[in-house]
C-alpha cells in the first residue's frame, strides 16, 4: 500500500527506534526526566519562546492554548474556516475553552490583517468578546500553503492593536521553514503561544511541544494535568523529537518535490490541482462514476475509493476535493507508481 493519506502515517525509522530504545528516563512531572527537559529547551530556543511544554499531540498543544488565552464569558476566537480545531478537534474550543468561532474566508486557508480588523467585535455588552488570533502554518486544507512572513507580522500587528492574544498551530511549521528559508523564530517568536508537531512529516511516533513565555508554560502545565496528567518517563517518546529535529527536517525538501512530482502528473491526467508549495497536494479529479460507466467497476465508486481498491491511499478534502500527502515513507518511486495507478483508474 502505497499511503498518501497523511504525513500522519510516517513511522519511526532504525535510527529513530534506537534512540528511543536508549533514551536517558525519568519522572516528567518533577521535571526529572532529562531528555524531554532537554526537547522543551530546544523547542523554546527554536521557536523563539521562552519555555516549552512536551505533550502528546498538536490538538493538545491548540486545545491548552486555547485554554491560557480565553476567558469566561462570551470570548471569541478568530481563524480560517478550514483550520483544524474548526474541522478537526471535534468542537474543542467551545467545550475546553469556552471559546466561540469567528471564522474567516481567505484563499489557501490565509487570511488578511484588514480581515482581522473587520471581525473584531465592537466593546459592547451584546457582543462576544474577541479575544484571539490563531494562525495554521502550513495551511493544511489550504494546500500546505505557507503564510508569507509579512502576512505573519500585520495579522500580529492588528492583533496587538486591539489587544488580542495570538496563537500559532505549527502543525507543520518545520516545512514552512524548509519550503521559505524563514526561521521557525521568525514565524513564531512574536506569538503569545506557539508550538511545533513532531509526528508529521518530521517522522516521530508521539509528541509536541507547546512554547509562550514562562508564566503562560507554567499554567499550561495546570491544564496539562486537568486534561490527563504527566508522562512519567517521558522520554522514552521525547527522545524520536529529539532524534527528528537532528536527522528529519532538512529531508523535508525531497516531501514537497514529490508533491510537486505528484501534482505535475495529476494535472497531466485532467486533475484540478492547486500547486503545492510543500507536501500536501489538494486536486478535483474527474468524475469516474462517468468514466466508468461502462466498466465492471461499480459505477459508485469514487476516486478515493477505487484508488484504495488499487493499492493506494488517499483521504477526502471536506469540500469534496482529494488531499494527498507526502512524507519520509513514501519516495519517488512510490509516487510514480501512485501516478500510474491514477493513470489506471482514470484512463483505462
Amino acid at each position: 500500500m502505497i499511503n498518501l493519506y497523511s504525513d500522519t502515517q510516517t513511522r519511526p525509522s532504525d535510527g529513530m527506534r534506537r534512540a528511543i530504545a536508549t533514551a536517558d528516563v525519568g519522572d516528567e512531572q518533577r521535571f526529572a526526566d532529562p531528555t524531554t527537559v532537554r526537547l522543551q529547551d530546544r523547542v523554546a530556543e527554536l521557536l523563539g519562546q521562552e519555555a516549552g511544554l512536551f505533550l502528546p499531540t498538536g490538538t493538545m498543544c491548540n486545545q491548552i492554548a486555547f485554554r491560557l488565552h480565553a476567558r469566561p464569558g462570551g470570548d471569541e476566537l478568530i481563524l480560517h474556516r478550514t483550520a483544524h480545531p474548526i474541522i478537526a478537534e471535534a468542537g474543542g474550543p467551545a467545550w475546553n475553552a469556552g471559546l466561540m468561532i469567528h471564522a474567516l474566508d481567505g484563499e489557501g486557508g490565509i487570511f488578511t490583517a484588514d480581515q482581522v480588523r473587520a471581525a473584531i467585535r465592537p466593546g459592547t455588552r451584546y457582543f462576544p468578546r474577541s479575544r484571539v488570533v490563531s494562525v495554521e502554518q502550513t495551511t493544511n486544507m489550504g494546500g500546505g500553503r505557507v503564510w508569507p512572513l509579512d502576512a505573519v507580522h500585520d495579522v500580529l500587528d492588528a492583533a496587538r492593536e486591539h489587544g488580542l492574544r495570538t496563537h500559532l498551530d505549527g502543525a507543520r511549521l518545520m516545512n514552512a521553514v524548509v519550503a521559505s528559508g524563514v526561521s521557525a523564530a521568525e514565524y513564531a517568536g512574536g506569538f503569545d503561544t506557539a508550538w511545533v508537531d513532531f509526528t508529521k512529516g518530521l517522522g516521530a511516533p508521539v509528541g509536541a511541544v507547546l512554547c509562550g513565555s514562562r508564566a503562560l508554560i507554567e499554567e499550561a502545565w495546570r491544564w496539562k494535568q486537568q486534561m490527563g496528567g504527566a508522562f512519567r518517563q517521558s522520554g522514552i517518546v521525547a527522545a524520536g523529537c529529539l532524534y527528528a529535529l537532528d536527522h528529519n527536517v532538512e529531508r523535508l525538501a525531497e516531501d514537497h518535490a514529490n508533491a510537486r512530482l505528484l501534482a505535475d502528473g495529476l494535472a497531466e491526467l485532467g486533475c484540478d490541482v492547486v500547486a503545492p508549495e510543500t507536501n500536501i497536494v489538494i486536486f478535483a479529479a474527474p468524475d469516474i462514476r462517468a468514466i466508468r460507466k461502462h466498466s465492471a467497476e461499480p459505477s459508485a465508486c469514487g476516486f478515493v475509493e477505487a484508488m484504495e481498491r488499487h493499492g493506494v491511499e488517499l483521504s477526502g478534502a471536506p469540500d469534496g476535493r482529494v488531499r494527498a500527502v507526502t512524507h519520509l515513507d513514501v519516495d519517488r518511486a512510490a509516487v510514480e507508481e501512485a501516478l500510474q495507478t491514477a493513470r489506471g483508474v482514470l484512463l483505462a
